[in-house]
């Protein structure tokens, strides 16, 4: 419980100071390490970032949280593909939630879609409930809804998640920013910015649609195809928001 409340601490202090908070997308305990080199506070773990990210390891979790410290958000995807899930999907979600929540985790991330690609409230809300005293982001299944911005948003917000990752359901969070900028603080739900976020265009995408929260991959590929979190790139994320 003591962890749960300096994140709520963490996050409350960044909102009073105007701070952005940022939130790098790491695929391994390699680049949580780099992340955190980066002087990154907060993370998505994740693995097999080339098709979109699926749920990593209890042991990498456990890592993240214990040994580096770092404020870490789980992404919850079984599979890659489709956003709708089967009953026994369904099971394994609910144990990977309650995983993160004895791993001490401070939010997971996750999205469901109905069959005619709607946000699914209804099952959205339960693992909403099930997760707390977690914080729960909708992820980027927002940007593939069959919905016009807005009507998804309200969705959101009537499941009970906390923040919305999303890149204004353009191909980046720089080509939705005026999107964006129409879903902040049209519920109370936070609005995280992802997508093709760099530390070239991190400053305007902030400027332009108002977020106070910004994900970035801050990636580089390995000689051996492997895709790894930058440090040096992480820090200058980090720096280009210190102003904003």
């Amino acid at each position: 419980m003591q962890r749960y409340e300096k994140n709520l601490n963490d996050s409350f202090f960044s909102y009073l100071c105007g701070m952005i908070d940022v939130e790098i997308c790491c695929n391994s305990i390699a680049s949580a390490i780099a992340a955190k080199d980066g002087c990154a506070e907060r993370i998505e773990l994740c693995r097999d970032l080339e098709c979109g990210g699926l749920t990593p390891s209890d042991a990498d979790i456990a890592y993240c949280v214990r040994r580096l410290g770092l404020r870490t958000h789980v992404l919850i995807r079984p599979r890659a593909g489709s956003f709708c899930y089967t009953e026994r999907e369904q099971q394994e979600i609910i144990a990977t939630i309650k995983r993160c929540k004895e791993l001490g985790a401070s939010a997971v991330v996750l999205g469901f879609l109905t069959d005619d690609g709607k946000v699914d409230v209804e099952l959205t809300r339960q693992m909403v409930q099930l997760a707390s005293p977690m914080e729960v982001t909708f992820h980027r299944a927002f940007d593939e809804a069959l919905q016009e911005p807005e009507e998804a948003l309200w969705a959101v917000a009537a499941a009970r998640c906390h923040r919305l990752l999303t890149s204004g359901q353009r191909p980046s969070a720089p080509e939705g920013a005026e999107v964006i900028r129409r879903l902040v603080g049209e519920t109370g739900v936070k609005i995280l910015a992802g997508g093709g976020v760099t530390p070239s265009n991190v400053r305007q995408l902030v400027l332009d649609s108002g977020v106070r929260e910004v994900h970035g991959s801050c990636k580089k590929t390995l000689d051996d195809g492997t895709l790894i979190t930058d440090a040096a790139t992480v820090r200058q994320l980090i720096d280009q928001t210190l102003t904003l």
